[in-house]
């Protein structure tokens, strides 16, 4: 086994053509790279064959800071054409170390580094499945493949294909590929800094924009990339303008600097972004506190400026209600908002269409009236065809008296606020019916309008329940440490913050609440904000590690409450979807601020 610290180094001006690179990211300047060739008597390790050459050259910023080779006894014959390959024979590795050496020698050479190769998952799988049989732990290194890199940057005007030796030629290696290991491996270091620099032209300046470059961005896109510039790497919310600063899209990261350039360099490939970056002409950064802030404010903001490049959360005020009226005579009704009535709502649906699986899922269960309109305490109207059918119990005709109405009207008010279990057994009861007659298509409608209404019914007493407390304090230990502190008020989020290094928790706690938000309930039981937003803010109080701090009013929901039955519904909808057709399912279906 043979390590030279140093071998003389050839012209570095590919790699000198790339000085100009930003700090975004983690820049290819600054990385150590150990480009690796290994040679084997075979092309399959789990079918036996074995390492009989490591080679491995270590470069960066376009020098080379040491080299690794080593021929390694396979402990097998190594095959003729094998021999006749590579030039490795039989008698050269008899005395060479074994794998069970030379591979702790190798990671040894390579920690730290980011490991490069000619078809990776070839050498990189050898070397793996060594480590396993050793029962050695992988070191978690990433990992460039210079041949898929060279298919998404060579044209068949360059070369005829992108094997090694084509690219070596390519780009003038200094050394020829020759099927040993550590001449292929110097043969690799060039080609990889050949196709650096073609993308060092293209505004691949960092291993993210290396790792995820694709040839389908345009180059007008990549020319835009300057509008990244002076955005932060920190959480936020993203808006790209016209020439008139009108909004075109609005997103959101854990890292703006990082995502906003991938619309301009390498992994944003949608057709639609394509066109929208083509219109831009600016591109503006707001800085949050946390992730679930930067989540809140992309959703007000989509709602205020509604940009055509957004596809969802655009009109959160096109929703539905049902609503179960305060009269002598109730009805369920569909409405578009929530007054402050006293009337009991479910919702709200995203579209009618739903609204109304919903309603008639009801409808199949409690015989209360459908008619439109108020009803005197004594009405004296004819009977509608639904009566005759005795899916209503007609007041209007005065078929039934105000103490029988009223205690049906009290189980499907009992049903819409804490148990659907008088509609679940109805429906389940009338499917299986269904279903025993062999009418399958009608039973299918009844299952989807079940699970409409208990989706509706659990979404409804979650948000009413958030909805209920006038403050919600609570906090998380996120991923570097630090606290992440929110505040809840009537479902809307407040204020957010991260407790800094050092400082008093408590104090800071109060400091927060101080200067949140002022929110107002909102009428019924719908949060004072889009139901969207609340339902990310009770996604983030689920989530592990959250502590509740401090809790105006009670939390709780139904104990028997529609959310028990979302599972099954949930699965049977995700078992229908796996049976569509692939093309079907994809259509469109300081540290811390008040949240204003």
């Amino acid at each position: 086994m043979s390590t030279t610290a140093q071998r003389p180094t050839r012209e570095t001006s590919r790699w000198e053509a790339q000085r100009s690179f930003d700090e975004l990211g983690r820049p290819l300047r600054d990385l150590t790279f150990c480009v690796v060739d290994l040679e084997t008597t075979g092309g399959s390790a789990q079918g036996g064959s074995m390492i009989t050459e490591i080679g491995a050259v270590k470069v960066r910023g376009g020098e080379v800071l040491g080299e690794f080779q080593t021929l390694v006894n396979p402990h097998t014959e190594i095959p003729p054409f094998i021999a006749v390959l590579t030039g490795i024979t039989n008698s050269m590795v008899h005395d060479a170390p074994p794998i069970e050496s030379a591979l702790p020698a190798f990671l040894e050479f390579a920690a730290g580094c980011v490991l490069v190769a000619h078809n990776a998952p070839f050498d990189v799988g050898f070397l793996q499945h060594f480590a396993r049989e050793q029962g050695r732990p992988w070191p978690r290194f990433e990992v460039l493949d210079t041949a898929k890199l060279a298919r998404r940057v060579i044209t068949r005007d360059d070369a005829s294909n992108c094997k090694l030796s084509s690219l070596a030629k390519l780009f003038d290696a200094a050394v020829t590929p020759n099927h040993r290991a550590l001449s292929d491996a110097q043969a690799t270091v060039d080609v990889l800094h050949g196709l650096m620099e073609r993308l060092g032209g293209l505004g691949v300046h960092t291993l993210e924009e290396l790792q995820t470059f694709s040839s389908r961005v345009s180059t007008a896109q990549r020319r835009k990339r300057h509008l990244a510039e002076g955005l932060p790497h920190a959480p936020g919310v993203y808006l790209f303008r016209d020439d008139r600063s009108r909004v075109l899209y609005v997103g959101t990261s854990r890292d703006l600097r990082t995502r906003v350039r991938t619309y301009f360099t390498a992994s944003e490939t949608r057709s639609r972004m394509g066109e929208m970056v083509g219109i831009a002409t600016s591109v503006t950064g707001i800085e949050c506190a946390t992730p679930l802030e930067a989540e809140v404010r992309e959703l007000r903001l989509i709602a205020e400026h509604k940009p055509r490049y957004n596809r969802r959360s655009r009109f959160p005020e096109k929703v539905h209600f049902l609503k179960l009226t305060r009269e002598a005579w109730p009805r369920l009704s569909l409405v578009r908002q929530v007054l402050d009535d006293d009337a009991d709502y479910l919702g709200p649906f995203s579209s009618r269409k739903t609204a109304e699986k919903c309603l008639a899922a009801l409808h199949e269960t409690f015989p209360v009236r459908q008619c439109s309109g108020r009803l005197p305490v004594v009405p004296s109207r004819s009977a509608c065809v639904l009566a005759e059918m005795g899916r209503c119990l007609s007041p209007c005709d005065g078929s039934t008296d105000e103490s029988t109405y009223g205690a049906v009207v009290r189980q499907l008010r009992d049903t819409l606020l804490r148990s659907p279990h008088e509609v679940v057994e109805a429906i389940n009861e009338r499917m299986t019916a269904l279903a025993d007659r062999e009418r399958f298509e009608e039973a299918g409608v009844h299952r989807d309008r079940l699970a409409t209404f208990v989706r509706a019914a659990a979404r409804t007493q979650r948000l009413s329940a958030l909805t209920r407390c006038g403050e919600i304090v609570a906090a998380r230990r996120e991923d570097d440490g630090r606290w992440a502190v929110h505040v809840i008020r009537h479902g809307r989020l407040a204020a957010a913050g991260v407790i800094p290094p050092g400082s008093d928790a408590h104090q800071y706690v109060r400091e927060l609440g101080a200067s949140a938000e002022t929110v107002a309930a909102a009428p019924g039981p719908v949060p004072a904000a889009t139901a969207e937003e609340s339902e990310k803010i009770l996604r983030w109080l689920e989530s592990p590690g959250v502590r509740l701090v401090d809790v105006d009013g009670e939390w709780t929901c139904p104990l028997v409450g529609a959310a028990r039955h979302l599972a099954l519904y949930d699965a049977a909808h995700q078992s229908r979807l796996s049976l569509v057709p692939f093309d079907e399912k994809r259509l469109p279906t300081p540290v811390h601020r008040p949240v204003r």
